[in-house]
């Protein structure tokens, strides 16, 4: 593996670890669960499996913003009412 898809790699398991911090089930289940997806993945070798793995994880991470955002919202919406 080169040494930018490895800091990719690298890179997007920080942004990761980073938005589990607030997971609704906890930072230890989801950060468990985000090692072994990464270790399920170590065997990649082909530059193009690790780069359709990379854009699966910022796929997730989309995934786990919109969760957030989504949450942020019916928090302020049962707050504040609707309109």
């Amino acid at each position: 593996m080169s040494t930018a898809l490895r800091h990719q790699v690298i890179n997007i398991y920080k942004e990761l670890l980073y938005l589990g911090r607030s997971y609704p089930l906890g930072y230890t289940y989801f950060r468990t669960r985000l090692h072994k997806a990464f270790t399920n993945n170590s065997s990649l070798t082909k530059e193009e499996d690790i780069l359709r793995a990379i854009a699966r994880a910022e796929f997730v991470k989309k995934e786990i913003e919109a969760l957030y955002y989504l949450k942020k919202y019916r928090a302020m919406s049962q707050r504040y009412g609707h309109g």
